[in-house]
This record gives C-alpha cells, structure tokens and sequence, in this order.
C-alpha cells in the first residue's frame, strides 16, 4: 500500500504546530518520518555548516558525523539542490558507507526561501525501495517543515 503523504503533512503540521524549540521540533520530525514511512534504517537531516554537512537529528544507528558537500549521495543532492533516489547504493558512484545495511537511498534537499539549508537523508536495506510517489511526497513533508520550523536557525549559511 502506497504511503499517503498527504495525510503524513497534515499529521507533521500538526505535530509541530505551537512548539517553538527547533531542535525539538527537527528531532521529530526524523522520529516521525522514521515511524511513518515504512522499510527505513535511517531517517535524519544534514545540516549546511561551511563547507560540509553535518548530521541533525535522525533515527537510525550512528552515522556519519560530517559529509563534504558535493561528496556522497547527501553531498551531491545539496550541490545540485535536486533529489537524487538511488536504487542500489553500491552502484552509485562516491557513495559513503555510514550503514553496511543500507541498499538504497533518498535524498532530498532542505531549503527555506532564503535558499539550501542541508537534506534529508533517508536508508532502507531494501534494494529498489524508493519511487517517484516517495519522492514527491518526502519533498512535499520537506517543504512543510521548513514552512512550519525555522530550520536555518540550525543551518549556517554555506
């Protein structure tokens, strides 16, 4: 069954209506988007700081701390400010390994309308697991948090 992503914003919106805490709020959202969209090891955010991304919040097990922009899956969608879904991670060239379980990947970029903030990252060790619907939709709750938190409070210009 396909996962409703519209339902999913209606539900982010209300879980951070009113809380004011960033930090918080950020952090559930990776708790969120972990429970809510199926088949993940990892859910989390990088977050612009100079020339790198530096992990945020996420569920999942430890991850890489720090990725160069423009390296890895989370460092090229945030160079190109372009989702990139990746079906086997082992054929992707430059990707980083923080999970060994991980086989595929989506990546999808976090902006506010003063421009790039970092990207959400999200693994499943299921090969072929993201589709376009899933990358529409996680674009869509991306938007919405950054509609609903102000995320760049986070982030450091880049």
């Amino acid at each position: 069954m396909p996962t409703d992503y519209e339902q999913l914003e209606r539900q982010l919106r209300a879980l951070v209506e009113g809380e004011t805490d960033v930090l918080a709020n950020c952090a559930n959202f990776a708790a969120f988007i972990a429970s809510e969209i199926p088949e993940l090891n990892f859910a989390g955010l990088y977050l612009a700081k100079g020339e790198d991304l530096v992990l945020g919040p996420f569920i999942g097990r430890p991850s890489c701390t720090r990725i160069r922009i423009g390296r890895g899956v989370c460092g090229k969608a945030f160079a190109s400010d372009a989702t990139i879904l990746v079906d086997d991670v082992d054929a992707f060239d430059d990707h980083i390994v923080c999970d060994s379980a991980s086989a595929a990947e989506i990546v999808v970029p976090l902006r506010d309308s003063a421009g790039a903030l970092g990207v959400i990252d999200c693994d499943s060790p299921q090969r072929a697991r993201f589709t376009e619907d899933d990358r529409r939709g996680i674009e869509r709750l991306a938007r919405a948090l950054t509609e609903c938190v102000n995320v760049r409070s986070l982030a450091r210009e880049v």
